[in-house]
């Protein structure tokens, strides 16, 4: 049974490879390669324009009797995005560059407009040394000078990096955090300052005034001994209390009236003979007393009724 995958072909002992017929191609045949735009460019029909890196499948020749150092040259064939006009550009292994040829601008070319001008300043120069010696020494004389200012330039970029080489950053970092420490404590105690000044400003221009809500007890069981009236009634009776007086009770306005001493009735010493008018004048201290009494009780009626209302 022979191989599944086989490394070794038979070979007949009459085989000869000069017998084998080579295919013929053309030199000029074309290939369907993939590749991107190597520049931007501009379509010449629509005014489309193509970027660089816009991936093609375009048709790859070798460029017929053109050569670069015996390099052969090669021309890709592209179609734009939006018209399907064909565009060609080839290879240019002299500037390793490629070359626009039909269909499209190229667009962005200052800097190889800039290195073009260098080349061409270069020549023109290289052409009048050639027929002048005064011209060579004050090119000789400028390109010296230029190369004086340059290596100035570098030895002064050297000492400046060296003076940054030796700078201590740690240090300036701390000498920074601890300056605007110093600032922010200064600051605090200007504030405070600022505020004491005010504080004492306020104290001497008003006095303190109670608040009107009633002080916070001391001990827990002072608030079962507070007045449970409320705050907007005691002012009343404090004041008429402090104008008038306090008359809520009988014991204090009976130690204001003092009653009178009865007096001997001379009549009953002198005999029953005047006892009818003795007993009409004996009488009279006690009417004044009881009339006194009677007084005494409707002020204190009135003053606890009083007291009542303004509770």
């Amino acid at each position: 049974m022979s191989e599944r995958k086989v490394l070794n072909k038979y070979y007949p002992p009459d085989f000869d490879p000069a017998k084998i017929p080579k295919l013929k191609l053309p030199k000029d045949r074309q290939y369907v390669v993939r590749l991107m735009a190597p520049f931007n460019m501009r379509c010449k029909t629509c005014g489309e324009y193509i970027y660089k890196g816009k991936k093609f499948n375009a048709r790859k020749e070798t460029v017929q009797n053109e050569l670069y150092l015996g390099l052969p040259l090669f021309r890709f064939y592209i179609k734009c995005t939006r018209c399907l006009a064909e565009l060609t550009f080839k290879t240019d292994p002299e500037n390793t560059d490629y070359t626009m040829e039909h269909g499209a601008t190229r667009n962005f070319q200052a800097e190889k407009l800039l290195e073009e001008e260098e080349k061409r300043l270069q020549k023109e120069r290289e052409e009048e040394e050639l027929n002048n010696p005064m011209k060579v020494l004050e090119n000789r004389t400028k390109d010296s000078k230029l190369e004086m200012e340059v290596v100035e330039n570098l030895q002064e970029l050297k000492e400046l990096n060296q003076r940054q080489a030796n700078v201590d950053f740690e240090a300036m970092l701390k000498q920074t955090r601890k300056e605007q420490e110093e600032d922010e404590q200064e600051m605090k105690a200007m504030l405070e300052q600022a505020q004491h000044r005010r504080l004492l400003l306020d104290s001497d221009s008003e006095p303190a005034k109670p608040r009107p809500g009633a002080t916070a007890p001391t001990k827990p069981t002072d608030i079962l001994q507070e007045d449970p009236q409320p705050q907007s009634k005691r002012p009343r009776t404090a004041s008429w209390e402090r104008s008038v007086g306090k008359l809520s009770t009988r014991a204090q306005l009976a130690g204001l009236v003092a009653r009178r001493r009865q007096q001997p009735d001379p009549a009953l010493e002198n005999g029953p003979g005047t006892g009818g008018t003795a007993a009409s004048t004996g009488s009279l201290p006690a009417a004044a007393a009881a009339a006194a009494t009677s007084s005494l009780g409707l002020l204190g009626a009135y003053s606890d009724s009083e007291g009542s209302a303004s509770h």
